[in-house]
């Protein structure tokens, strides 16, 4: 971009932007937009927006035209001297370069802060990504560990599940041998019960005499007793399961001498 083609920017501090048409210049030195400075001339007294200068002559401040028409341009300055034509060129430019200096200015202050921003961030970020390195780290080291006791249980696992198996195994051998057992014992026991009560039923026949029969204990079978010289018998009675009778006789040399009731 040539030097001609560069265009003035608005000094007031919230605008910034870059005018165009009409434009408001201050004898200070400084040039606002239609806008702004329509806004902050309007007031009595007139005070300069960006350095805070009064403005309280008829000239401090003046509405220029940018563009203007060439009938303008051949007018203006003409029949002034050489000399004053010079002076006002002279500070025309003194006043377009004060404006690029004090852009240039301005800019290199946005570029300083927008650098000073950039370096903050760049430290903030480099101790964000130490801060995260060193959390990825532990996280790492917590990783590892869970592996190596993940490790340690799977070993532990494996161990009980062996030891599970062989107890099953000698588990399923002992019910085995249980049951074996079981029917071995069961195949004795039928027998002796058939013998049990083959015996039982022959506790007490219709020829045998009168005598006291004595009860028999559990552990033994019922048996027949035979005592004494004068042929009285005793018997011993058989205890079952759902009942226990006691069978008591009368001596016969005890009840000789009595009568025989008959019953009718």
């Amino acid at each position: 971009m040539s030097f001609c083609d560069y265009t003035l920017l608005c000094n007031f501090p919230k605008c910034q932007s870059r005018v165009s048409g009409f434009a408001w210049v201050t004898v200070c030195s400084h040039i606002f937009c239609d806008q702004h400075g329509s806004n902050a001339f309007s007031r009595s007294p007139a005070i300069c927006p960006a350095c805070t200068s009064p403005l309280s002559g008829m000239l401090d401040m003046v509405r220029m035209e940018l563009s203007p028409c060439e009938q303008y341009k051949a007018m203006v300055l003409a029949g002034l001297p050489p000399d004053v034509i010079l002076d006002i060129s002279a500070r025309a430019l003194a006043f377009w370069s004060y404006q690029v200096h004090q852009e240039h200015i301005h800019q290199e202050y946005r570029l300083s802060r927008a650098d000073t921003q950039l370096k903050q961030m760049a430290k903030a970020l480099t101790q964000q990504n130490q801060s995260i390195e060193l959390e990825l780290t532990g996280m790492k080291r917590e990783v590892a560990s869970q592996k190596k006791a993940m490790e340690k249980y799977q070993t532990q696992y494996s161990d009980v599940s062996e030891k599970l198996m062989e107890k099953n195994m000698q588990y399923q051998n002992l019910q085995g041998q249980y049951q074996n057992l079981q029917g071995l014992y069961d195949s004795l026991r039928r027998p002796n019960m058939v013998v049990d009560v083959g015996e039982g039923d022959t506790l007490l026949q219709p020829g045998h005499h009168a005598g006291v029969v004595r009860p028999a204990t559990p552990q033994r079978s019922p048996q027949f007793l035979s005592v004494g010289q004068d042929g009285d018998s005793r018997t011993s009675s058989c205890l079952e399961a759902d009942e226990a009778k006691t069978f008591q006789f009368s001596s016969p040399s005890r009840e000789r001498g009595r009568p025989v009731k008959k019953k009718h």
